[in-house]
């Protein structure tokens, strides 16, 4: 078994209150969720209204399958029309190790 983890760093542009930037993220993250089988949360930039980071993490038992379902979930994120990615991390993690 192994955990999957990617990290996005997203900029919102245009965004002018927290309440935007929450309805944004709420919007994508959900959207996120219900294409693919993972797990979405917000993990830093939470005061600043045009910044945001988020993990997605998806686990499997083979690593071409977590890293398949990563690398679209990356193009997803790209082609969300409200965010622009500033960079993105992926990390595999081996829990039996």
């Amino acid at each position: 078994m192994l955990v999957a983890l990617e990290r996005f760093d997203l900029r919102i542009p245009g965004c002018r209150s927290l309440k935007e930037k929450r309805h944004v993220l709420k919007s994508l993250t959900g959207a996120i969720r219900s294409t693919f089988n993972v797990s979405v949360a917000e993990v830093d930039h939470h005061d600043l209204w045009q910044r945001t980071a988020i993990a997605v993490a998806a686990t499997g038992a083979e690593q071409y399958h977590v890293r398949k379902v990563m690398q679209q979930v990356e193009r997803f994120v790209e082609a969300w029309g409200q965010v622009e990615v500033i960079d993105v991390s992926v990390t595999l993690h081996y829990p039996d190790e």
